[in-house]
C-alpha cells in the first residue's frame, strides 16, 4: 500500500542559546560592523545568481 505525503511542517529554532541546541564546533561572529557589511553583500550577490539562474531555465 503506498503512502502519499500531502502536507510536510517543518520547524527551526535559530538564535537559540540553551545548552541542548548548541553545536560542538565553534560558530564564527561577525566582530565588527565593516566585516558584517562584506558578509551581507557576499550573502546578496549569491541569492542574486541563484535567481539569475532560475531565470535561465
Amino acid at each position: 500500500m503506498a503512502v502519499e505525503i500531502r502536507e510536510l511542517h517543518i520547524k527551526a529554532v535559530v538564535g537559540s542559546d540553551s545548552q541542548d541546541n548548541r553545536s560542538s564546533r565553534p560558530q564564527r561572529g561577525v566582530d565588527n560592523e565593516e566585516e558584517r557589511e562584506a558578509l551581507i553583500a557576499l550573502c546578496v550577490e549569491r541569492v542574486l545568481e541563484i535567481l539569475e539562474k532560475e531565470e535561465e531555465r
